[in-house]
């Protein structure tokens, strides 16, 4: 009997992942380079000698570096190779403000950093397919809400800068809006992703427009509605245009329906429109923003000392360690972007903006790229997070629209940002490594769980031939 000749299979070879790796490589280490001389730049303007501490520092920081791009290269080596450079270089530059403006603020960084490249690599050593996060759809949702609302429990959240969105539990004190976008993204993608085609068609019509049913739109909703009980509870309005944004771009992408967003962005000048009437705090936003001048001795002194500071700067900027960033309130991380404005001036301040362009592109070409829906729409979650956050504390420094507390992603003071915006990096790396090898881009291997899962089944067999 003729033997059947074996299913041939697609030639893989590593050169695409050893290019893509390799690039990387190249970049973190530049990023680093870059991180290690404004450092060093900043150290001789203000004290005019040599940082002491530069040779830990360049080991610090490369070390670092180093073993991020480690941990991409075993075990999510398709990855887009821009990712994890470009949020090193924004954090770099962070770090280098925040260290200009204070020693301990430094340290406390230094440590969230550690923190963070941890967050890093266990998140791509747990998440090994996207899919995976499918199985917690409602749990995502319901520790999502959770931390959202956590911060309005006695005892536990307090309010700092205007707005309750902090908890202290022991001698940790943390954000937990910040981990709650992450939880909420992960429901979002994994609830459109099964009803879109429900949401999308409808069936029901009032006054000619088709609407689907609540059932398919009520976990959403709640969403929604939680939102408004943050902007109402905790005044914290960068968070509510945060997660409503996040709703409605995800709702969009999802049913490919523009009305959606039509009515998402009438349902949110409706709604800001009342919260300016009924709450003063949002009054005062408004008010500070349309014409700080009036209250420079007040509230509008940290957005006019922000454009004092921009406005020094000029197109190249005092240089690094020559400025004068402790005159405003709160630079290292509401104003982290006007600090840098004066030391690294226009031009600067463009190559920070093209940055965060780079990283959003990135993050659009992995939605792009991807191959589920899941995995589609959580990326662009993801990115749309990253994006809204940085147009809303940008755009509030240059007073394009009022200014919110959110944090300047990767750049700001802060570890709850900092740990979550590496999760989130982690899980955008996790997804494009899996376009990658759907595509065939990069041999499609298995995964440490699968390869441990194989190995004992095949210990068990083998007990069981012998026995």
């Amino acid at each position: 009997m003729q033997q059947q000749p074996q299913a041939l299979q697609p030639p893989f070879d590593n050169t695409l992942s050893r290019a893509r790796r390799s690039v990387e490589l190249g970049l973190v280490l530049l990023a680093g380079i870059i991180t290690a001389s404004a450092y060093v730049l900043a150290s001789l303007g203000e004290r005019a000698s040599m940082p002491a501490r530069i040779v830990p520092f360049m080991v610090f920081v490369l070390s670092l570096l180093v073993v991020t791009h480690v941990v991409v290269r075993f075990v999510a080596r398709g990855a887009d190779p821009l990712l994890l450079p470009t949020a090193a270089l924004l954090h770099g530059l962070g770090y280098v403000m925040i260290a200009r403006l204070s020693d301990h603020w430094a340290g406390l960084q230094a440590t969230w950093s550690l923190v963070g490249v941890a967050a890093f690599a266990l998140t791509l050593f747990f998440i090994e397919r996207p899919s995976d996060l499918q199985n917690y759809q409602y749990t995502s949702l319901a520790l999502g809400l959770g931390l959202l609302l956590l911060p309005m429990v006695p005892g536990i959240g307090f309010t700092s800068g205007g707005a309750r969105i902090w908890v202290s539990i022991g001698p940790i004190n943390f954000q937990p809006g910040e981990f709650a976008k992450i939880l909420l993204a992960i429901f979002f993608a994994s609830y459109l992703g099964q009803h879109r085609m429900q949401i999308a068609r409808g069936d029901k019509k009032i006054f000619g427009y088709t609407l689907p049913a609540l059932e398919h739109l009520a976990p959403i909703l709640l969403a929604w509605a939680v939102s408004v009980v943050v902007m109402v509870g905790e005044k914290d309005l960068g968070s509510s245009l945060l997660f409503f944004t996040l709703f409605v771009v995800m709702l969009w992408i999802a049913t490919e329906r523009t009305s959606f967003l039509v009515v998402g962005v009438g349902l949110f000048a409706g709604g800001a429109f009342i919260a300016y009437k009924l709450f003063a705090h949002v009054q005062t936003r408004v008010d500070i923003w349309l014409n700080p001048w009036d209250q420079y001795t007040g509230r509008g002194y940290q957005p006019i000392q922000g454009l004092f500071a921009l406005a020094n700067g000029g197109m190249g900027g005092t240089g690094l360690g020559l400025g004068d960033p402790a005159a405003i309130p709160a630079a290292h991380n509401d104003f982290i972007f006007a600090a840098l404005g004066e030391e690294l001036g226009l031009l600067g301040t463009t190559a920070v903006l093209a940055a965060f362009v780079l990283l959003v592109g990135a993050g659009m070409r992995t939605a792009l790229r991807a191959q589920s829906d899941f995995d589609k729409l959580l990326a662009t979650g993801l990115t749309t997070i990253v994006a809204v956050q940085t147009f809303i504390i940008i755009g509030g420094v240059l007073r394009v629209v009022p200014l919110t507390g959110v944090t300047l992603p990767f750049m700001s003071y802060g570890g709850s940002s900092l740990v979550s915006n590496y999760v989130l990096l982690a899980i955008l790396v996790r997804i494009s490594d899996t376009t990658a090898r759907g595509l065939h881009e990069v041999p499609d291997e298995a995964s440490l769980s699968e390869r441990f899962a194989a190995w004992r089944t095949r210990k068990t067999d083998a007990k069981a031939d012998a026995s």
